[in-house]
């Protein structure tokens, strides 16, 4: 059976990111869960713990991160309000759209279940933050590539002008 193709910003099943490191990017804020009109999202913050050795803790760039996440699909809506509300673009939704399941259980969703698959280069949280001097790095996008600068001609242009300059 072929699967129907989705358009670009069809509202389906959603997803927790990563940033380039494998860090979550959710923070813990609640602001998903409290922006939902079903009552299909459920977090609980924790603070994320920096420091040497074991009790180093750190499962995301913020202060805290989403130690307990939820959907529960019997009652989302697929709205998005839950993905406007979020500062981070920590959640975002997929286009997947096949939700069905004979278990009831099966559509509450856990974090392991939403978040983003680790890619290459990415490590397992918990781990310090490896990109950027600062947590304000991963805000900033200090780790992501520059910013490409146009650049002028030195050559003399059409109006006889060197550089473009008048």
């Amino acid at each position: 059976k072929e699967k129907f193709p989705t358009a670009p910003r069809f509202h389906g099943r959603h997803q927790l990111n990563r940033w380039p490191d494998g860090l979550e990017k959710c923070i813990g804020c609640e602001l998903c869960a409290w922006a939902c009109p079903a009552d299909a999202i459920y977090v609980e913050g924790a603070e994320n713990v920096d420091g040497d050795g074991e009790e180093s803790a750190r499962f995301s760039a913020g202060e805290r991160y989403g130690r307990v996440y939820q959907i529960n699909y019997l009652r989302c809506i697929l709205c998005g309000l839950c993905i406007e509300a979020c500062p981070t673009r920590a959640l975002t939704m997929t286009n997947e759209y096949e939700l069905a399941d004979d278990n009831r259980a099966d559509l509450i969703y856990e974090k392991s279940d939403l978040l983003a698959p680790l890619l290459p280069g990415m490590q397992q949280p918990p781990h310090e933050m490896q990109l950027g001097k600062d947590d304000l790095a991963y805000y900033r996008g200090d780790f992501a590539a520059p910013i490409p600068v146009p650049v002028v001609p030195s050559g003399p242009t059409t109006d006889g002008t060197a550089g473009g300059h008048a």
